[in-house]
């Protein structure tokens, strides 16, 4: 079985380019935490069915991340933003204890403010 985050996450990216009932699938499956049976029930078709839509759908989410890498490109985008926020605290914090500028207080904090901004 495939990581549950990780299909997760590549839901949230690419299932638009899923069919309506692929992504039902796989939203039931993995965030609703429904077993094959129940939403084989539920959608009045077999167990198999469904697994056989979940692999399917697993296989295209896997296969366009291996293309576009937007899930690798997001983490190296946040693992840039929490460095710049350090970073800001970093200089914040000797420019404090140093009694140094009120301009570069107001800098690291507006830096700090657009960094945390861009990871909603």
């Amino acid at each position: 079985m495939a990581n549950s985050i990780e299909i997760t996450m590549l839901l949230d990216l690419y299932g638009e380019a899923l069919t309506v009932k692929q992504r039902d699938y796989l939203n039931h499956y993995y965030n609703d935490d429904l077993s094959l049976s129940e939403i084989a029930e539920n959608e009045g078709i077999t167990r198999q069915g469904v697994r056989d839509a979940i692999k399917r759908a697993e296989a295209l989410l896997f296969d366009m991340e291996s293309k576009l890498k937007f899930s690798q490109k997001l983490e190296k985008l946040q693992s840039g933003l929490d460095d710049i926020v350090k970073c800001a605290d970093e200089i914040n914090e000797y420019n404090l204890s140093h009694g140094l500028s009120r301009e570069i207080n107001d800098k690291t904090v507006k830096i700090k403010s657009i960094a945390l901004s861009l990871v909603e």
